[in-house]
């Protein structure tokens, strides 16, 4: 009893960060143009700030969360800094504040958020009950967060353009409460890993390069989706910020709703049949999201789509857990969000760019191409490793 309370307090905090950050996707672009963004560019540029510095910051975060044998209260600090951070982004445009300026905000915005974000997940890997069960877990938050986040945010930006940010400000706040009642079972601090800790980890576990591959893939169909996706279903069928939500909420919901079945079944199975399964399909299903022709099937490819990243997304995240020692976890786990967070960044750049040069259908011929190139390429060392995990292929810390 005592383990599912903490595994429900991390998953709320983690629950909270995605739910923020989400609010601002179904009207990018409104929200942009309202800081002195001009053109298609700028709410690509603020996309990307925030993802930039998730890149830079989460292993910051992680190596220090290592090193000390604590999670808790950088939780909290790092949950009430994103607070602060989306509270000036809504307040000090009424001062003056150019563009340029929100976007260097919404860089420290992204740093303190990713610390909240990232170390949630970790400190969920702390516990026990199953890797695949604790991921589970975190993606069920993940995905809930995306899937509510996208519907309410367009709702809230029907009201006003900056309401979003309000309400991110407070859910961060409320995540710096709940985190700071959460469970703290770090490992005692490990060996000073200094900035390089994400390559020196890499370097003892090259096999952590398979599941971050997967991961950064992943997440550039998310970051293409968020961007690219938003701004194709507004012009492409005319659509506004709220019912643009629930057609991007057609695709969190089932990505919410399976990740912990899905964990619990690659405790079971192992992780390589739901990443090698789920990664087959999947960007089949993004290219024919772009070919639907109408919102109903629209709808029912992004359903396709949650759900095969569903069955992939858990497993991906436990190999990541089952690789490292414990003393190195937040560091890897870290390491795993920088690299989705950058596959974040690369499909809202990339899929913008293409977009705006060759049209949407080429931009999804991408995003489904990159996802199966990289799919086939990093499949072979991922079936390499099933051998060390027997038939449940659960993979332990000494696999390098």
């Amino acid at each position: 009893m005592a383990a599912r309370r903490d595994r429900f307090s991390l998953a709320a905090v983690v629950f909270a960060v995605m739910l923020a950050q989400t609010f601002v996707y179904p009207g990018v672009d409104l929200l942009a143009a309202e800081l002195g963004g001009e053109g298609v560019a700028a709410p690509t540029l603020f996309l990307a700030a925030e993802f930039a510095a998730f890149v830079v910051f989460a292993g910051l975060w992680g190596a220090a969360s290592d090193k000390v044998g604590r999670r808790r209260p950088l939780i909290v600090v790092a949950a009430a800094g994103g607070a602060v951070g989306y509270l000036l982004l809504a307040e000090l445009p009424r001062y003056g504040l150019t563009f340029g300026g929100a976007l260097v905000l919404r860089a420290l915005q992204g740093g303190m958020t990713v610390g909240a974000f990232s170390l949630a997940v970790s400190a969920l890997a702390d516990l026990g009950g199953g890797n695949g069960r604790n991921m589970g877990a975190a993606g069920i938050a993940i995905g809930a967060g995306t899937a509510f986040g996208a519907p309410v945010g367009g709702q809230l930006f029907s009201v006003g353009t900056f309401l979003p940010l309000y309400a991110a400000a407070a859910l961060l706040g409320v995540a710096a409460v709940v985190a700071a009642t959460a469970p703290d079972n770090a490992p005692d601090g490990g060996a000073d890993r200094g900035l390089a800790a994400l390559v020196s980890g890499l370097r003892r576990h090259t096999d952590l390069a398979v599941p971050y591959a997967f991961g950064f893939v992943d997440r550039l169909t998310a970051g293409f989706f968020a961007l690219v996706g938003t701004l194709y279903f507004r012009e492409a069928f005319h659509l506004g910020p709220a019912a643009t939500g629930l057609l991007l909420a057609a695709f969190f919901a089932p990505f919410a709703l399976l990740q912990y079945p899905f964990g619990v079944l690659s405790d079971r199975v192992g992780r390589v049949v739901p990443v090698a399964a789920g990664s087959a399909l999947y960007g089949v299903a993004v290219l024919g999201v772009g070919l639907a022709p109408s919102v109903p099937l629209v709808a029912v490819g992004m359903v396709v789509v949650g759900v095969l990243g569903a069955l992939m997304a858990p497993a991906t995240m436990a190999l990541v857990v089952d690789l490292v020692g414990d003393d190195e976890r937040g560091v890897a786990v870290a390491g795993f969000n920088a690299a989705g967070s950058l596959g974040f960044l690369a499909g809202s750049l990339v899929g913008g760019a293409v977009a705006s040069r060759y049209g949407y259908l080429a931009a999804f011929g991408v995003a489904g191409g990159l996802e199966l190139l990289l799919a086939a390429a990093t499949l072979p060392a991922l079936l390499r490793l099933r051998r060390t995990g027997g038939s449940a292929a659960v993979f332990d810390s000494s696999t390098d």
